[in-house]
């Protein structure tokens, strides 16, 4: 494929996140890392795009200047990434979809159901491409459920299990700590918090690999920890368009847990499971049958595995590798419509504005169903139904 030009928003010097973007971008040779407006203090984010390598004239002080400076280069980026605070994510992406861009842009894509309609609309309407991260999806074996879902392996699919849950917020002492104070503020963080920050990719992990949209959901919130308004620990059960039921956990209280995202499912001829922690195996069980072990990279996965791994069977992937494979299907889209030809199928798997859409939808829908006390919620957005 041809290299594209790449930049970036956010993920300045200190992120947590910039550093996974600029590996995953880079890791295959597609992108070059040419533009970019990397932190809030525009001096700071001039200086720090410099030390990356990026051209004086394009280490950009803010996202404006950005556009303007790359809105009429005969040789402007072909994508950029929007990895800044959750409230300017909207406003970022609409602009640079209007100006032709195509956008990768950080979790969640809005802060409401109004404005990811609004981004959906503006994607088609300018047939620019509008991916969100839900990098976890790019995970090898991830996208092997996927396929064995697809193909039948496991039959009907009678139910998943999803989590995402974390003891990193369990310390009542760290409730003045700006990182973790702010994820709770509803000025801040919006509607809900746990949920929103880990349980959506939970949530679309299960939607992926079942190739099943959420229809309904019921949900408990609770804040376990006193002076917090937003959820840290929350419960919500899933109904699917495709006749599947659903349970997800997600947590930011749970003591000992690290990072615990993983999933189950289960069909009427076996199941499946897998933890992001132990990116590499997957736990299949055929009904009446014993373990077995799937091993990221071995002979015999499905086209979708095979193209999402890069190392021989045995050795480590991880997440800025899962990035990777977000970043490549990108890829290929973009040169796929630049050449004029179809894109290839299995790389049509990255996680567009309607997933985020999705997704933002079940937050409001999640947040509504517990103020109710649990009651079953409509969970799929206006323009979906």
């Amino acid at each position: 494929m041809k290299k594209l030009k790449w930049g970036m928003i956010g993920g300045g010097e200190g992120s947590q996140i910039g550093p996974a973007h600029r590996l995953g971008a880079g890791l295959d040779g597609y992108f070059s890392f040419e533009a970019g407006a990397l932190d809030a203090n525009p001096e700071a984010g001039r200086a720090y795009a410099q030390r990356l390598g990026i051209a004086a004239d394009r280490a950009y002080g803010d996202w404006r200047e950005m556009l303007e400076g790359e809105r009429n280069r005969d040789d402007r980026i072909d994508l950029v990434t929007v990895a800044t605070p959750n409230a300017t994510h909207f406003e970022i992406t609409k602009a640079f979809l209007e100006a032709g861009f195509h956008v990768l842009c950080e979790k969640p894509m809005t802060m409401t159901v109004e404005e990811g309609e609004e981004i959906v609309r503006i994607s088609r309407a300018t047939d620019r491409i509008c991916a969100v991260n839900y990098g976890y999806s790019g995970y090898s074996l991830v996208r092997h459920m996927r396929a064995m879902v697809a193909r039948g392996d496991l039959g009907d699919i009678r139910m998943v299990m999803a989590e995402f849950s974390h003891g990193h917020h369990a310390n009542a002492a760290d409730m003045d700590n700006p990182r973790v104070r702010w994820r709770y503020d509803p000025a801040q963080a919006g509607v809900s918090a746990q949920f929103a920050d880990c349980g959506i990719h939970a949530l679309h992990m299960a939607s992926f690999v079942l190739g099943q949209e959420v229809t309904t959901l019921s949900s408990d919130f609770v804040a376990t920890i006193e002076g917090r308004t937003l959820e840290d620990d929350a419960m919500v059960n899933l109904r699917f368009d495709g006749g599947a039921a659903g349970r997800l956990w997600t947590s930011s209280i749970a003591v000992g847990r690290m990072h615990g995202l993983t999933l189950q499912v289960f069909g009427s001829k076996g199941g499946v499971r897998w933890a992001q922690e132990q990116p590499n195996q997957l736990i299949w069980t055929p009904v009446a049958g014993r373990n077995q072990i799937i091993e990221r990279g071995e002979a015999g996965l499905s086209p979708e595995a095979d193209r999402a791994s890069r190392v021989t069977m045995g050795h480590a992937e991880g997440m800025p590798l899962a990035f990777a494979n977000i970043y490549n299907d990108l890829a290929e889209a973009i040169n796929a419509e630049k050449e004029g030809r179809a894109m290839d199928p299995a790389a049509n798997l990255f996680p567009k504005a309607e997933d985020g859409l999705r997704s933002m939808a079940a937050v409001h829908a999640a947040v509504d169903s517990s103020k109710k006390q649990g009651a079953w919620v409509d969970a799929r957005p206006p323009m979906f139904r």
